[in-house]
């Protein structure tokens, strides 16, 4: 058997799409806590709005330890899934021959993209899991600071900041234009429509901003800029209407997070 037809073959099985989908209620508590986190921010509370933020918050309440290894499990059974489609296509529960279409170019490198960001976070709750996590935005700033020292290493940040903020704009396309909505099983429905469009437009702000600031550290030579999502929602933080702002941010997320749930069960897989 190839290589595609024993993955044709994994994904096909009920079990493995019940332990893929076991990946979208983890998602959504990270994206609530990160929604608990900016509300604190919001009125004045330390916290780091990013998901390295999330796991340290959960790192810290009783039983940390296991709900981190439950989060790295159910992170990598998605990450696994998305390595499977960005190899034979998207949906691939969907087809018995799936490893035999022909599919786009774009779908499987989204696949890809989404497989890292998994495969990411679970590695960092395994770190956290194993009491070796440090602070997202410490290694974001340290990162940045050796980057910045020579004419290279501003390209790459200005590229990664392009990248974060074109991933941010797609998410508020796709959510202003109800895309997410082929994503699912079902038609949708008033409820999950809401949390899909205000999830998907919130957090693709957040990530545009985030990608904005990335792009501003090597004009403005701050490295601290370049802490991504953590340093977008500080940066709004201290603006006129900071508070407000970040309360919206805080909603969009946790409807993200309300959504991820909705996924478990009515995600096309």
């Amino acid at each position: 058997m190839s290589f595609k037809g024993a993955v044709n073959r994994a994904t096909g099985s009920r079990t493995v799409e019940v332990i893929a989908r076991s990946g979208y209620p983890v998602n959504g508590v990270l994206h609530l806590l990160i929604a608990y986190i900016i509300v604190r921010i919001a009125f004045g509370f330390r916290g780091e709005a990013d998901q390295t933020g999330a796991l340290a918050t959960l790192a810290d309440q009783r039983g940390g330890e296991s709900s981190l290894w439950i989060v790295a499990a159910g992170l990598l059974a998605l990450a696994m899934w998305r390595l499977a489609e960005t190899g034979i296509g998207l949906h691939p529960g969907e087809h018995s021959h799936a490893h035999l279409r022909e599919s786009p170019l774009v779908n499987r490198l989204k696949a890809f993209g989404l497989a890292l960001l998994y495969l990411g976070l679970s590695f960092t709750a395994a770190q956290f899991a194993l009491g070796v996590g440090r602070q997202g935005s410490e290694r974001a700033v340290g990162l940045s600071a050796r980057l910045m020292r020579t004419e290279g290493g501003n390209l790459v940040l200005v590229a990664v900041g392009a990248v974060i903020a074109a991933i941010g704009a797609y998410l508020v396309y796709k959510g202003a234009m109800k895309k997410f909505l082929r994503d699912l099983t079902v038609r949708g429905g008033l409820l999950i429509t809401a949390l899909g469009m205000c999830g998907h437009i919130g957090e693709g702000i957040v990530l545009f901003a985030a990608g904005a600031s990335v792009i501003g550290a090597p004009f403005l030579r701050d490295p601290s800029k370049a802490a991504g999502l953590d340093a977008a929602v500080k940066t709004v933080g201290h603006t006129q209407f900071g508070r407000t702002l970040l309360l919206f941010a805080a909603v969009g997320f946790a409807a993200y997070g309300l959504y991820s749930f909705a996924l478990t069960r009515y995600s096309r897989m």
